[in-house]
């Protein structure tokens, strides 16, 4: 059943957002202002976008004037072998959507990812860097990223990485790296963490908020979006664990030491100059914002 609308008194934009119980979902539902208008929060099983069908009825009914999608297929390693699975939600379900938020005269927002780079690069990646992804994953987000500004005038795709939300920390979905971290740590597993791949963590609910920041305002197609500053997985798991306050057998290892599935973009930290144009590159670095995830998500866990 559909979840019903925040309202306000006065007429105004209606906000939908798909996968509103994920780490960005749920924190984009709880920084909205309900003075920007209304907000429908719509689940996995409010709305499957792999259903076209079926999503265009919903958001017919619902008439929204922007849709916010965090629907993703985010399985990175068995993506090499499930290509068409990461496909067909990473892209071609976002190529529909757009479909239908044209039709409605509504905004697409979707989230795609830095692995949309190849890492070759060791200065921040700029919105405007040409994408090369390096793996099935990376290719499909990137196809997505297409079809929606194809197909939606006035799309606007936000590049993240690294995600840590609340959400993760209270089971809902898939997790994310610290609570993975700390739950390993806990069962005294030893843990073996890339050193040699760079990225910057990002907290969801500083993302969130400066999405609704953004969104009024926007004037470029693509906006990279993530906390400030850089780290590698091992330093970031590492600081996690510390923060978390557990102690744990960790191992710096090279990514060929590691041997994933697929490949990782060696270096994948996103420049900001689409959001230093808006004057809104103040985003917390990450560890301050892990610091600050770590306070907040329950302290059993």
């Amino acid at each position: 059943m559909t979840a019903a609308p925040r309202r306000r008194e006065a007429p105004g934009e209606r906000y939908v957002v798909i996968g509103a119980t994920g780490q960005l979902g749920s924190d984009l539902v709880r920084t909205f202002d309900d003075r920007a208008g209304e907000l429908v929060p719509l689940s996995t099983r409010d709305v499957d976008i792999l259903d076209a069908a079926a999503t265009r009825s919903t958001l017919e009914a619902l008439r929204p004037t922007c849709v916010l999608n965090t629907a993703a297929y985010n399985l990175v390693d068995r993506a090499e072998e499930d290509g068409g699975s990461a496909f067909a939600l990473n892209a071609e379900a976002v190529g529909s959507l757009a479909s239908v938020c044209q039709s409605l005269g509504a905004r697409l927002v979707h989230f795609s990812t830095d692995y949309v780079f190849d890492g070759v690069k060791r200065t921040p990646y700029l919105e405007t860097d040409p994408p090369r992804p390096i793996s099935v994953y990376g290719q499909s987000k990137l196809a997505g990223e297409r079809l929606a500004l194809e197909r939606c005038e006035g799309a606007v795709i936000f590049r993240v990485c690294g995600l840590f939300g609340l959400a993760g920390a209270l089971g809902r979905g898939k997790g994310n790296f610290v609570e993975t971290m700390v739950r390993l740590a806990r069962e005294g597993r030893a843990l073996r963490v890339v050193s040699d791949q760079v990225l910057c963590p990002s907290y969801t609910l500083d993302l969130a908020r400066k999405v609704w920041a953004v969104l009024p305002k926007a004037a470029h197609p693509v906006y990279h979006l993530t906390n400030a500053g850089q780290t590698s997985w091992y330093d970031f798991a590492r600081r996690a664990l510390e923060l978390a306050g557990v102690a744990a057998n960790l191992t710096a290892v090279t990514a060929a030491e590691y041997g994933a599935r697929a490949r990782r973009p060696a270096y994948s930290v996103l420049a900001h100059a689409h959001l230093a144009a808006l004057g809104d590159d103040d985003l917390r670095p990450w560890d301050a914002a892990l610091a600050a995830y770590v306070a907040e998500r329950p302290s059993s866990r």
